[in-house]
C-alpha cells in the first residue's frame, strides 16, 4: 500500500502539471475561461488533498483526504469530457489525459476501500 500511495503522488502532480498546461493551452489558444478554471481547480486539488493526507491526524482523517482526491478526480473527468464533446479538446489530447485521470480515480478508489476497511475493522 505504501507503493501505491508514493505512485499517486507522483502520478497527481505529473496530472497537475498536465493540467496547469491544458488550462494555459484552453485560455492562449482557444479563450476558455470558464470551464478551464473548474479544472484547473479540481485537477490541481487532487495531488494537494493527497499532499495534505500525509500528514493526517488519523486514519479517518487520512480517509476523508482521500476521498475529498477522489471526488476531486471524478470532477476533473467530468470536466475533461465536457471539453471533449463541446470540441475545445480533440479526441487525441482528451484519451491521453483522461486515461491519465481514469488511472487516478482507480487507485484512489483502491486506497480508500482498504483505508475505510481498516477503520471499520478497528471500530
Amino acid at each position: 500500500m505504501v507503493e501505491d500511495k508514493q505512485l499517486l503522488q507522483k502520478k497527481s502532480f505529473a496530472f497537475a502539471v498536465r493540467i496547469v498546461n491544458l488550462y494555459k493551452y484552453l485560455v492562449e489558444q482557444k479563450s476558455e475561461y470558464v470551464i478551464s478554471k473548474q479544472i484547473l481547480r479540481s485537477g490541481t486539488s487532487i495531488g494537494a488533498n493527497l499532499r495534505e493526507a500525509k500528514r493526517a491526524q488519523s486514519t479517518p482523517d487520512f480517509h476523508t483526504k482521500l476521498t475529498i482526491a477522489l471526488k476531486e478526480a471524478d470532477e476533473t473527468a467530468y470536466w475533461l469530457e465536457l471539453l471533449y464533446e463541446t470540441k475545445y479538446i480533440d479526441k487525441k489530447m482528451y484519451d491521453s489525459i483522461q486515461t491519465d485521470c481514469e488511472e487516478i480515480i482507480k487507485l484512489l478508489a483502491s486506497i480508500t476501500k482498504t483505508t475505510r476497511k481498516q477503520i471499520s475493522t478497528k471500530s
